[in-house]
This record gives C-alpha cells, sequence and structure tokens, in this order.
C-alpha cells in the first residue's frame, strides 16, 4: 500500500502560513517529487505532473503577473483544476495574484507560503517527504553498529541475539535497536533502521528483564539511526549442514527492494558470538577496500597446485 502524507502535516513541520483553500489541508500527498509549473504559466498543459505539489517562485510569479487578466485567470483555473493536486506553495514570501486565491478557496486547494528562497525549501521539503514517503518494514531483530558497519543480527526468539548486543555494546559497540528494527529506504535503496520509540535505548535480557543501555553504559553504547550493510542470521548448528568455510559465496537476503550480504552463524555452546560479529564488520570493511581474504587464499592454493603439476611433468 503507498505511503501518504497530509499537506497540514508538511505545512506545521516546515512552519508555512495558509493563504486560501484550508479545505484543501487534508489532501495526501503521495509523491515526494515537486514541480515548478513555468511552462504551465505559458499555456502548455499537455504534460502536466498535476500529482505533484506545484511550487511558485519569483520566475513563476512574475512571468504570471505580466499576462493580462483574462489569460491570467485561465491559466490559473488550469493549474487548479485538478483534485490530485495536493497544494500550491510560494516561496520568498512573495505576494499571490488574487486571482489564483480567488481560484484556489472555490477548488478547496492550499496555498501556502513560506519565506525560503526555493532552492533552500525545496531541498528541506525533498527531505522531509523522502522519509515520510520511503518504503519501510519492521522486522524483529537486533541492529548494531559494530567498527562504523550497520549490522542487523536475526534469529528465532532466544537464540541470543539481545545477549550478542550485550557484550558488543560492553566491548565499545553501539545499540540502535533491539526486538523490533523499523527500517527504511531512501530513493537510492539505502536501508536505514531506527527503534520504535516506545523501546530506544532499551534493551530485554532473558532472566534479567529489561535495561536501558544509555543508562547503564553512557550516551556513546547508543545511536537513534544507521545505515544497514550486513544481515548476520542466528541459527542453531546443524550437525548434516554444509556451513560454508571459506567465505567464497557470499549470501544475499532481501529486505524491501534492497539486497544485502548474508553471513549465516551456526549457534552451539562454547562460540563466542559477539567476537564472530565483529570479525564479520571487519571482513566486510576489508572487502569493501577490495582486500578479499578466501580469494587471496583461493588464488595461492591454485598458483601452488599449477607449480606442483609443472614440476611432476
Amino acid at each position: 500500500m503507498a505511503k501518504k502524507v497530509k499537506v497540514s502535516d508538511m505545512m506545521e513541520q516546515l512552519h508555512m502560513e495558509v493563504l486560501a483553500g484550508e479545505g484543501g489541508l487534508k489532501r495526501p500527498i503521495t509523491t515526494g517529487d515537486l514541480y515548478r509549473p513555468g511552462l504551465e504559466m505559458a499555456g502548455y498543459f499537455n504534460y502536466h505532473p498535476k500529482e505533484r505539489i506545484q511550487m511558485l517562485g519569483k520566475t513563476e510569479i512574475t512571468f504570471i503577473e505580466m499576462l493580462t487578466t483574462g489569460v491570467r485567470r485561465n491559466r490559473v483555473e488550469q493549474l487548479c483544476a485538478s483534485e490530485e493536486t495536493p497544494c500550491i506553495i510560494v516561496t520568498r514570501g512573495l505576494d499571490v495574484p488574487v486571482e489564483l486565491l480567488e481560484e484556489a478557496t472555490k477548488r478547496d486547494l492550499a496555498v501556502l507560503r513560506t519565506q525560503l528562497s526555493t532552492t533552500i525549501f525545496a531541498s528541506r521539503l525533498t527531505g522531509f517527504l523522502e522519509n515520510k514517503l520511503a518504503p519501510s518494514t519492521t522486522i524483529h531483530g537486533v541492529l548494531v553498529d559494530v567498527y562504523g558497519v550497520g549490522m542487523l543480527i536475526t534469529g528465532s526468539s532466544g537464540i541470543g541475539k539481545s545477549e550478542t548486543a550485550l557484550e558488543l555494546v560492553k566491548r565499545g559497540h553501539r545499540l540502535i535497536a533491539d526486538d523490533a528494527v523499523e527500517i527504511r529506504q531512501n530513493g537510492d535503496k539505502v536501508l536505514t533502521g531506527n527503534a520504535p520509540e516506545l523501546i530506544r535505548h532499551l534493551l530485554e535480557i532473558r532472566g534479567v528483564g529489561i535495561i536501558n543501555v544509555m543508562t547503564l553504559f553512557g550516551a556513546g553504547a547508543i545511536r537513534n539511526v544507521k545505515k544497514i550493510s550486513v544481515v548476520v542470521k542466528l541459527e542453531n548448528w546443524q550437525q548434516e549442514k554444509q556451513y560454508d568455510r571459506l567465505g567464497l559465496d557470499e549470501e544475499l537476503t532481501r529486505i524491501i527492494d534492497t539486497d544485502l550480504p548474508l553471513v549465516t552463524i551456526p549457534v552451539r555452546p562454547g562460540r563466542n558470538l559477539a567476537v564472530i560479529v565483529e570479525v564479520a564488520a571487519m571482513n566486510y570493511r576489508l572487502k569493501r577496500m577490495g582486500y578479499n581474504a578466501a580469494l587471496q587464499f583461493t588464488n595461492k592454493l591454485t598458483e601452488s597446485l599449477n607449480e606442483d603439476f609443472e614440476d611432476f611433468d
């Protein structure tokens, strides 16, 4: 289901004033794309993206004022005609033509105004809409920042996710979320995770209960938002299963529309999961820097075998 945000929410967040069409504040915004109707003010409405927020800056307002009264009213009527148009925003605190205010009031289309310049306001508005309209999901797991790498730890209930996170925090790493991780995907297919407000900074340890990580370990032990780079899956050790011992075949897992590297760690008594997660984070950083230990090992092994065959010949 497509996400939406109300015009009224946007207006309050970005501190805009309502000039006309208050009834249109309930209209939904369904896309983060903005549009400056320059060609439309010149009379070309063939490909007008009416579902976008319409922004009028100094250029558009000056051009409208140059038109004759009849032409101006005609252009304004076409601009306000669609019920899909969320709102019209005027920047730089400019005066708005009376014809636009009258038509917007008649159509219940909100006309908002900001004192900011068009470029600065467009940047802030785009950031706000991307955050609100970004595809999102909630995953059961733990998100930690290990050596600057966002590690999403998943697995069945009771496998040891929270205990691993606690050990990582004790070793100087940072907790983002425990139990429920809210994940958003931006336009570049980058995933960021955070904790729901209710359980932010909290960690549940069976036998101890709920602890506040920031209170116990200080502000340096927590972080509110983090880009997710690697998914770590904890699972009970299966004797018959063949686990990857070299690391040549990189597994991937998909969250929303983004593929992430997947590291599967079998759990059994005696394995220090926190240390393994640390090593996985460091290994990921090395691979991003161009060093792959497994690949170098196989290359050296191949060279050694080839030399042995040459000596045999």
